[in-house]
């Protein structure tokens, strides 16, 4: 019995809310961001203090996310894609790990976020050197001139299905943004609009026409470092796509997936300027299968993709 006290004396129990600062980051860094957002914040206050450590805050990647959220969503609802709710989540996880990054935010790739949180992460993210925002419909042009004046590292763009973004940004950032070696501008298939109703909603790309030939204009012009490039749906003519190859002859890499205004002639032209490239996606002739399958994330906004980790 003596025994079995000492040893229970000499057995020392910790307390992991007592670990040092350092020890806890080095833990929690070993999570990914959903585990840190989920639960370990939220244990004790001396974890919420850790995870509010800028060097577990460089980096904010929600794709897996949302690429998650869409396989698993089953019921289409257009209505709620413009769902100033969610958005505010959105907003409100990128704005909190913009202040805790403490400026040392260089890798950024979310969804449906607005002018509120990219405003932020241009004002206080000068080492920002990658950021994704496609699907963002309330981003605008004003909005990423403060990007492209404040994250002057930036090497790679996707602002796909933005369509409040014109050729004006395009120019602003390849001005401003020496270092930017890929760009991701692909849009919604034109080729049969109606198909695309169900996924998001038609007066929202009414609303905001694109002029495919103006931005292959701003890309051919200001963007000669581009070694990869992505334009599907594009409504660019042989006219943009001439400029694009003629200014953006280090390409390696172009994707012009249904970009119907161009021939076979006119790429192949184009082509021939392009002495660096290594693979060329051409336009193809469309499904309707292949298109539900590919814009199903237009589903985001069903009652299940709204609970589990998004709920903020």
């Amino acid at each position: 019995m003596a025994e079995e006290e000492e040893k229970t004396k000499s057995v020392q129990i910790h307390n992991w809310a007592e670990l040092t600062q350092l020890c806890l980051v080095n833990i929690l860094s070993r999570l990914s961001i959903e585990d840190r957002w989920r639960g370990a914040m939220f244990v004790c206050k001396s974890w919420l203090q850790a995870c509010k450590d800028p060097n577990l805050n460089s980096v904010i990647d929600l794709e897996a996310q949302f690429i998650e959220s869409v396989t698993e969503s089953s019921s289409l609802s257009s209505s709620r894609y413009c769902n100033r709710e969610f958005e505010r989540k959105i907003d409100s996880m990128v704005q909190s790990v913009v202040i805790w990054s403490d400026g040392s935010l260089n890798f950024v790739r979310v969804r449906h976020c607005s002018d509120r949180s990219i405003a932020l992460i241009a004002e206080r993210s000068p080492n920002l050197q990658v950021l994704s925002i496609q699907r963002c419909p309330h981003v605008t042009d004003e909005t990423i001139a403060k990007i492209a004046s404040g994250c002057p590292l930036l090497r790679e763009l996707d602002i796909s299905f933005c369509y409040q973004i014109s050729h004006k940004s395009i120019a602003l950032i390849g001005q401003h943004c020496p270092n930017l070696q890929i760009l991701r501008r692909n849009l919604m298939t034109q080729v049969n609009p109606s198909q695309q109703e169900p996924f998001v909603p038609r007066e929202y790309v009414d609303t905001c026409p694109q002029d495919g030939d103006s931005e292959a204009a701003a890309i051919g012009k200001f963007m000669a470092q581009l070694v990869q490039l992505e334009i599907q749906f594009s409504k660019l003519t042989n006219k943009g796509l001439a400029l694009i190859s003629e200014g953006c002859i280090n390409l390696e890499h172009l994707d012009l997936f249904g970009c119907t205004n161009v021939t076979s002639r006119d790429i192949a032209n184009a082509s021939s300027n392009l002495k660096q490239l290594k693979t060329l996606k051409k336009p193809t002739q469309l499904c309707l299968e292949s298109q539900t399958e590919r814009y199903g994330h237009w589903q985001l906004y069903d009652d299940r993709f709204q609970t589990d980790f998004f709920r903020i």
